[in-house]
């Protein structure tokens, strides 16, 4: 068999695999952009996974033409900017915070899902931030009062199994964060600390976890920046309910 043979026939060989994968790929991008629609939708709504299971349903347990039903039913989306000033024309789901990130914080748009379960709403924000070897993020669904925690959903691209990683495996270190306040008693905005050794103040800290302090730290710091960034915006609530915020 010459070399000539083999040559042409691995090139061949390769065009065709190519040709075959890039048509699989075609065929399957509706299905897998569904797929990956569904499962934003879904992280987004496990942070209010207590109000929604009171209210007689488990996200865990919603298929997936339930959670796109319960979007378009009972989901508001709104984007807004750092002037906390409503962006007309986006869809909250359409927002890529790993984009919106590498821009100038000014520049930066962010999404908000407002939930009605019961007559109550639930304001849910997305913050993006750096754990110990890559990003990290979550959801965080505060009360009709602005302030209550109502709960949180997290995930990450590369913490470390049983340390780390714990953020979106561990739920009842998740669950310490329902009930806690975002502002304290004087209206100042103070956020939620995660704090090694074990949390001090149960309004504003949680416990941290063990073996992971360079992902709880970065929790901390993605949590205060994240939610700060949709103070404006919040405020703005503030003035129209007569609420109390600072």
């Amino acid at each position: 068999m010459s070399t000539k043979y083999i040559y042409t026939f691995g090139l061949i060989m390769t065009v065709v695999v190519a040709l075959v994968l890039a048509g699989f790929k075609t065929l399957t991008a509706d299905v897998a952009a569904r797929n990956e629609d569904i499962f934003n939708k879904r992280q987004i709504l496990a942070a209010i996974a207590t109000p929604m299971a009171e209210a007689g349903q488990d996200v865990d347990a919603l298929s997936d033409e339930a959670v796109l039903e319960l979007f378009d039913n009972q989901v508001e989306q709104t984007v807004i900017n750092a002037e906390g000033e409503i962006i007309e024309g986006t869809m909250a789901i359409e927002v890529d915070m790993e984009q919106e990130k590498k821009k100038d914080e000014a520049d930066r748009l962010y999404p908000l899902y407002t939930v009605n379960l019961d007559g109550s709403n639930y304001y849910i924000m997305s913050v993006r931030g750096n754990g110990l070897w890559d990003a990290i993020w979550g959801n965080i669904a505060l009360e009709d009062d602005l302030n209550t925690v109502a709960g949180v959903s997290f995930d990450h691209a590369g913490e470390t199994p049983g340390l780390g990683a714990e953020i979106k495996d561990n739920q009842s270190w998740k669950n310490q964060f329902e009930g806690r306040k975002i502002y304290d008693d004087a209206g100042d905005f103070v956020s939620i600390v995660v704090r090694k050794g074990g949390a001090r103040n149960p309004e504003h800290e949680v416990d941290g976890l063990s073996g992971a302090t360079v992902t709880a730290d970065g929790v901390t710091k993605m949590l205060y920046t994240g939610l700060k960034a949709y103070e404006p915006f919040l405020q703005d609530i503030d003035k129209a309910s007569g609420m109390n915020l600072k």
